[in-house]
């Protein structure tokens, strides 16, 4: 299990008051639940579905990952109940569903890293300057950076194999977001998926290659994985360049890559017994399965005000619908409205 990480971000995320002690009886009332979205959030929506139905054998619940964006489709079509999000909701899926005539609740779950992993074989890999990685990543690398010695000139004039995940997902929206400078924006001759699965394999079978997806993904593959630190040129006077840790991200040095994911919930759904019940019930069972789940629990407030947020039905968006916010802090996220 990971130790908590604490911050304020997340108690300017919920913008709500707190509350009292958890209550963990469960609404035995049936219904169907649908949940779609992201492959990075899903390692945690699973194990809470099983504690969920070992608890209530009778509870009807499907998960789907389509990747962030693919989540919101179907979210605001009404296709699923829940989106699994690896990212805040962006300008163009709040239209949507305002469109859609579709309210949700935005409730953070736990809290995330994107590694950058390079084959266990890999000798010569061992840090990169997030200037380096931009230069691998951004859409002007395409056909042009193609061999490790164009990173460095003392590395093997071998060939860069790319693996990321799919533009509809949360994780790539993030990552170009904090190392290209743009959301969605990258060079596009690299191998993509919405199952980070493919990407470990790809990685893992490849001395050449180099992809990124989320943590969960490395920490179960770590026998055929190797972290790469990333230096953000921001680390105080001693401080070496971040590997994906409990210590480097609770003290804020894995920048740019750590970000809250979240559950958004239909509101007219949440006032549905089997609906309502679940989600109180994973707000209440993520912190002891996050670490489990490859993901960073939050704080014990956090979770007690996103139960709070949740109980009241507070909606929209803590970011205002501007999709992935790199480095926010408590004063740059405008609280958020109420029903």
């Amino acid at each position: 299990m990971f130790p908590r990480v604490r911050g304020p971000l997340f108690l300017l995320i919920l913008a709500a008051s707190g509350c009292g002690a958890a209550d963990d009886r469960i609404d035995r009332s049936v219904g169907l639940i649908r949940i779609d979205g992201s492959s990075t959030v899903y390692p945690l929506t699973e194990a809470v579905v099983e504690d969920y139905r070992a608890n209530l054998s009778e509870a009807r619940v499907t998960i789907g990952v389509s990747g962030t964006g693919g989540g919101f489709e179907k979210f605001v079509r009404g296709e699923s109940d829940i989106c699994d999000a690896s990212r805040p909701i962006k300008a163009s899926e709040v239209e949507l569903s305002s469109r859609y005539g579709v309210e949700f609740i935005e409730l953070p779950v736990a809290y995330d890293v994107i590694v950058v992993a390079v084959n266990s074989a890999n000798t010569w890999c061992r840090d990169l300057t997030l200037s380096e990685l931009r230069r691998m990543w951004e859409p002007a690398a395409q056909a042009r950076i193609r061999s490790w010695s164009q990173i460095r000139p003392h590395w093997p004039d071998t060939p860069i194999r790319m693996y990321g995940p799919g533009l509809q997902s949360g994780t790539y929206d993030y990552f170009t977001s904090a190392v290209v400078g743009t959301e969605g924006f990258s060079r596009g001759d690299f191998v993509s998926s919405e199952d980070d699965n493919i990407l470990v394999l790809g990685v893992a079978g490849d001395v050449n290659a180099l992809g990124f997806f989320g943590y969960s993904y490395l920490a179960g593959n770590r026998d055929r994985l190797r972290p790469v630190a990333i230096d953000d040129g921001n680390a105080a006077a001693g401080d070496r360049a971040g590997l994906p840790t409990t210590e480097t991200i609770g003290r804020g040095l894995y920048r740019p890559l750590s970000r809250p994911v979240f559950l958004y919930v239909r509101a007219d759904r949440a006032r549905e017994a089997a609906v309502r019940d679940f989600v109180e019930f994973y707000i209440r069972r993520a912190a002891n399965l996050a670490g489990d789940a490859g993901l960073f629990p939050l704080s014990d407030g956090a979770y007690n005000l996103a139960l709070e947020r949740f109980r009241r039905r507070v909606t929209g968006s803590a970011f205002g619908g501007q999709g992935s916010r790199v480095g926010a802090s408590v004063e740059e996220v405008p609280e958020v409205g109420e029903d």
